[in-house]
């Protein structure tokens, strides 16, 4: 028989879901909203009046060529990012998962990472790239590789990608290692009796298993390379050189805060807030009912 709480207040369940529903009014539903309306005008140069245009705004944007080329380099951008952090996450992760000497400390240095914000984060990767001191700028050189990703899109592009998959390569990890501990021990076992090698063990057992896991941080990825690698962007590159690195949400940003083109930033706010809708209708479509914690 199934349980069921009851409340003997009737306004306490209310009560109790009050700030969630305040916070989220507040920091989605009301910006959301204010971004709608504000597609819809230009305002004039001085702030003083608006004018309204309708969907000129986004008629506007999907003809402007660097708003679309913006849409091919968030999807190399997203791709790379997500690709390179799962992949060095799960390795990572089968290395831990070993009984190996100081595994514990092992785990615990990997986790560290996902505490750095990630305008720090991409500081610390401009440090260590920067043309004239970075150390690794200065190893390349010495092999006769001339690194300046100030003047060079394919650079520029590599280096905020490897930085922000750094970034990410953490949280994947904690999830990876997660689905590794909780396969069967036993099944392993015996397909190592069976003599399948490690890595038939591997792409048939185990591989298989951690799909639930896969898929989840497959979409938790892609949102946050849409979103999240902002201030990576911001600190590496801003955008440069020649809008090579400007991703969708850095765009808003240059066209709203730099340019002053508050109509145009409010409509591409509108695109990414679609963007969000799909990718949250998928996660919960086909991942909510696949993932068991």
């Amino acid at each position: 028989m199934e349980k069921r709480v009851v409340f003997d207040n009737r306004w306490l369940p209310y009560l109790l879901v009050a700030p969630q529903l305040l916070v989220t009014f507040v920091f989605f539903f009301w910006p959301a909203g204010q971004a709608i309306y504000q597609s819809a005008f230009i305002p004039d140069p001085f702030g003083l009046k608006t004018q309204f245009v309708g969907f000129g705004n986004f008629e506007y944007l999907f003809g402007n060529r660097y708003y679309r080329e913006s849409f091919l380099t968030t999807a190399v951008f997203s791709v790379l990012v997500t690709v390179s952090a799962m992949s060095f996450a799960l390795w990572l992760a089968v290395l831990a998962d070993r009984v190996i000497k100081g595994s514990s400390a092992y785990r615990t240095l990997l986790i560290w990472p996902y505490a750095v914000a990630p305008a720090i984060a991409g500081v610390l990767w401009l440090f260590m790239f920067n043309p004239f001191t970075g150390i690794i700028a200065w190893m390349l050189s010495q092999m006769g590789y001339v690194w300046n990703h100030n003047l060079d899109g394919g650079q520029a592009m590599a280096l905020v990608v490897a930085a922000s998959a750094w970034k990410q390569i953490s949280y994947n990890f904690l999830f990876f290692l997660a689905g590794l501990q909780a396969i069967p021990k036993s099944v392993i076992e015996a397909a190592a009796i069976d003599g399948a090698s490690f890595w038939r063990r591997f792409w048939t057992i185990v591989f298989p298993l951690l799909s639930p896991t896969t898929f989840f941080l497959l979409v938790v990825n892609i949102i946050y390379a849409f979103f999240d690698t902002f201030g990576v962007i911001h600190t590496i590159t801003k955008g440069g050189p020649e809008q090579s690195t400007t991703i969708l949400v850095y765009k808003v940003f240059s066209d709203g805060f730099v340019g002053q083109d508050l109509g145009s930033s409010a409509a591409q706010s509108v695109v990414l807030l679609l963007l969000v809708g799909i990718l949250t209708v998928v996660q919960f479509r086909f991942i909510e009912r696949r993932v068991h914690y």
